[in-house]
């Protein structure tokens, strides 16, 4: 059994699976098919169990704000298009991004398993989720996965007034033999406007360079922030204007240009992406490449640690004990998402589940 923090005062504890159960009978109800409830809901899930409560089962509200409004398509015609057997795109029609990026990853896996290597776009999604998921899908599968994403510009561009670029991220998941899978998961930007939000809730200051006004000029007062700085400067903006061109301007659907333009429709929400699968028989290391992963993990592992360091972590590892505490004893729910799931569920008639504990 693996030990989890008890969950912080006015938190419920609720099991996994019913929360699983609960946001996909709530997004059904909210105008999704049963199938693409139950995709986004384990996409919330798996989120939640590892830590990442910004992209979890609080996104569930938002979700059916997004199908209520009609920002995101409830009934979408996912159409995959494709010219050559190691490409294609899937036009999600503004699909919800779990169900558009989890079709994305299937169809990778399927065409890597023949070609090798296998690169899908998605085009015109709508807010597409913990993109770690995604590429722990195809890792699963024994194959290499790499996500990017572009989205909406809400960043600041070095050298640039007001917000210029997305907090666009990356996700790279490799498979291991006996270790939990390798899952690199970050955004472009040096903290999540969500950050900020609790920031400016508690009257914390924020990490020098870490936020801007409007006008982009650097600031730790949370009452003045209203946009993340890139990670590493230009560094982060940088990489966000190369994820636009590699997931949006190479599906044919920019954002970038559009948003800066006169035109009133450059600023209706949307989001690209695109998923890579690797398979690593073809690169000659199909017999020992996750046992050479153990190796390199263990190694790193093993290294002297710092003084003042917890201990030598490879990404992902320390949120996959997460993952195993909170399925094992429940998942913290905070007080303001449980009240809206409860208002939620009592509009659309869906049976709340009960918390082991609060």
């Amino acid at each position: 059994m693996t030990d989890t923090p008890a969950p912080k005062p006015g938190k419920v504890l609720v099991p996994a699976e019913d929360l699983r159960t609960f946001s996909a009978a709530l997004l059904e109800k909210g105008g999704l098919s049963a199938e693409h409830a139950a995709t986004t809901a384990d996409v919330f899930v798996w989120a939640a169990l590892r830590g990442v409560d910004s992209h979890g089962i609080a996104r569930v509200p938002a979700y059916l704000e997004l199908i209520s409004k009609g920002i995101a398509n409830a009934t979408p015609d996912i159409k995959v298009e494709s010219t050559s057997p190691m490409a294609a795109v899937v036009d999600a029609d503004r699909a919800p991004g779990p169900v558009a990026l989890s079709a994305a990853a299937d169809e990778a896996v399927k065409r890597a398993r023949t070609g090798g290597i296998a690169a899908v776009g998605v085009r015109t999604t709508v807010h597409t989720g913990a993109i770690g998921y995604y590429v722990t899908k195809i890792a699963e599968q024994g194959l290499v996965g790499l996500g990017f994403v572009a989205g909406m510009p809400n960043m600041g561009y070095t050298g640039v007034k007001g917000a210029a670029v997305a907090t666009s991220p990356l996700a790279i998941a490799v498979p291991a033999e006996d270790h939990a899978p390798l899952l690199l998961d970050m955004a472009t930007a040096t903290i999540a406007l969500g950050k900020i939000r609790q920031a400016k809730a508690s009257g914390t200051p924020l990490p020098e360079g870490a936020a801007a006004t409007a006008d982009g000029t650097p600031t730790t007062d949370p009452e003045l922030a209203v946009m993340p700085l890139p990670l590493g400067g230009a560094k982060g903006s940088g990489m966000s204007l190369a994820f636009e061109l590699l997931t949006s301007v190479l599906v044919g659907a920019p954002i970038f240009s559009s948003f800066h333009s006169d035109d009133p429709k450059g600023r209706k929400h949307r989001q690209n992406a695109l998923l890579i699968a690797l398979d690593p028989a073809a690169f000659g290391g199909a017999e020992g490449f996750t046992a050479a992963v153990d190796q390199t993990l263990t190694t790193l592992k093993g290294l002297p640690a710092a003084d003042d360091a917890e201990g030598v972590f490879y990404p992902g590892e320390r949120s996959s004990t997460v993952a195993a505490g909170r399925a094992d004893k429940g998942i913290p729910v905070a007080p303001k998402v449980w009240r809206e799931l409860n208002e939620s569920a009592e509009r659309l008639g869906v049976p709340v589940p009960k918390p082991v504990s609060a």
